[in-house]
């Protein structure tokens, strides 16, 4: 049978992330620029073609604003009631947007001109976005409880998904096959569809099942792979592997609010989120005056846009390094292949922002999508204690981990595994001064009391003979009454509150 380490718990421990490579890329957007609106921005889309100017819909309008002066150039208010979802097409030339009519219109974005307008919907559309990789066809998102695939140039509705129970209030086309689209609902579900049949094909989270309950879907959010889908559900973000069925893999929580927007920087490589309790997290916190209901980032990572509930349109800049656009091209690459699917299952990515070395890419090729991964598992070196365990040399093995250069957690866990061994006797027997001295240190400073009891049980015969080891024995036997007159306080406070809890309770019970 193969040896196996002593295993050393780790502890928590809190990181110094102001300082890390990551929160200080991410301070690099400041600057913010205020804009106030007169109803809460619902929706923000930053234009996939330069000079990506992005799309800010809040009442009954949609506003292009230039990233550079941060100034309105445009304003579409051909709405009849409440604009959604103003989204720019990847060419940058046409813009498609809903209503609380259920009307769907598309605009010239020079002319602001109405070139075709969907108006199958009963109810309000919160989603219209144009298909990634059909830019003629419309994705639309209802409280009518359907998605409907629109074509443009025929204005004809050609599918109609029907399988969600109640709002559909997120969706979005996939990046990897023009066929499949991903929705999320009130109903509690994130649905994948496929355009050719009509049909759902697969559901991720059900209701009282692993989505969490009746927790309405948010936000949706497909990887540029295909392969993995995140979504929001209260304050909490779960990530379905779509390869293995919809299986969630990772669920996750930061904010203590509803998450209510979702964004990938340009390489897909992190994902910010926003909430109602004014937080926009990444690896870095960004604090909002109010709760956030959409976020954008700029396909150059220059600009972070945010929407709040107050009408507030909040702008972070920062200004790139020229270094970044050879790393950038890698990352993004490396990231199309892999998914992101490292990222949950424990794997590590590449530095954001960050150049070459002497001509070689930092960034390794992580595999094809279809690439199967061989495990490889490579032979640890065994600790030095851990070869003195597993030649049965207790004594030795413990007097290593005595040493000042030892963390207390690594001492603690060889004991507890010579205790299991029933070998802590066998490793505390035939000490002398110089080798118990360590020992009674340790239990001076850190009071193991099982340890304690039997060194005491082991030694108390030779007292009288060693002046230093006497000294030891008195700070230990100190210690041991300071330690049964604290629990003493600790037992008489326990009592007396429970006491003034009791009398609260009876009080309480009283006035009902």
């Amino acid at each position: 049978m193969e040896y196996q380490p002593v295993i050393v718990k780790a502890h928590p421990r809190v990181s110094a992330s102001k300082s890390s490579p990551e929160s200080r890329y991410w301070r690099q957007f400041k600057h913010p620029v205020f804009v106030k609106e007169y109803a809460p921005v619902t929706s923000v889309h930053f234009s996939p073609a330069k000079p990506h100017r992005y799309a800010v819909t809040a009442a009954t309008r949609v506003q292009l604003y230039a990233p550079r002066t941060q100034k309105v150039t445009k304003t579409i208010s051909r709405f009849k009631d409440v604009a959604r979802s103003g989204s720019i097409r990847a060419d940058g030339k046409l813009l498609v947007a809903g209503d609380d009519t259920g009307l769907i219109q598309v605009f010239d974005i020079n002319s602001r001109a109405i070139l075709r307008t969907f108006d199958s919907h009963k109810q309000p559309v919160h989603v219209a976005k144009f298909s990634s990789l059909a830019p003629t066809q419309v994705l639309s998102c209802s409280d009518d409880t359907t998605a409907k695939i629109w074509d443009v140039p025929s204005q004809a509705c050609i599918t109609t998904f029907t399988s969600h129970t109640d709002y559909v209030r997120s969706g979005q086309s996939s990046t990897s096959n023009p066929h499949l689209y991903l929705t999320g609902s009130y109903d509690a579900t994130v649905r994948l569809f496929d355009s050719r049949s009509g049909q759902c094909e697969m559901v991720m989270g059900t209701a009282g099942g692993n989505s969490g309950g009746n927790v309405p879907v948010e936000q949706v959010l497909m990887f540029p792979s295909g392969t993995v889908a995140v979504s929001s559900a209260g304050p909490i973000l779960r990530v379905w592997d779509i390869v293995a069925g919809g299986r969630c893999v990772r669920a996750l929580s930061n904010h203590q609010k509803t998450v209510t927007a979702l964004a990938f920087n340009s390489s897909a490589s992190r994902l910010l989120t926003g909430g109602l309790d004014q937080m926009v997290k990444v690896v870095h916190t960004m604090r909002y005056p109010a709760p956030v209901l959409c976020l954008a980032i700029s396909p150059d990572e220059t600009h972070i846009a945010a929407g709040m509930t107050d009408g507030t349109l909040s702008v972070r800049r920062r200004n790139p390094k020229a270094s970044e656009a050879q790393s950038d091209a890698s990352l993004a690459a490396a990231v199309l292949r892999s998914g992101t699917f490292e990222s949950f299952i424990g794997g590590s990515l590449p530095a954001i922002g960050q150049g070459t070395v002497k001509g070689k890419e930092k960034v390794k090729p992580l595999g094809e999508v279809n690439e199967f991964r061989i495990e490889s598992r490579r032979a640890k070196r065994l600790k030095g204690y851990d070869k003195l365990l597993k030649t049965f040399k207790y004594s030795a093995a413990l007097d290593s981990v005595l040493r000042k250069h030892i963390p207390p957690v690594t001492t603690f866990a060889l004991i507890q595994e010579l205790i299991n061994r029933d070998g802590l006797r066998i490793a505390l027997a035939g000490r002398d001064d110089v080798l118990l001295e360590p020992v009674l240190r340790v239990l001076v400073k850190h009071m193991v009391c099982d340890v304690a009891s039997l060194v005491i049980q082991m030694y108390t015969p030779v007292l009288g003979q060693s002046p230093l080891i006497d000294t030891l024995f008195l700070r230990l036997r100190k210690k041991v009454i300071a330690e049964l007159r604290f629990q003493k306080e600790l037992r008489r406070t326990k009592g007396a509150l429970d006491m003034i809890f009791s009398a609260v309770a009876s009080a309480s019970v009283a006035l009902r």
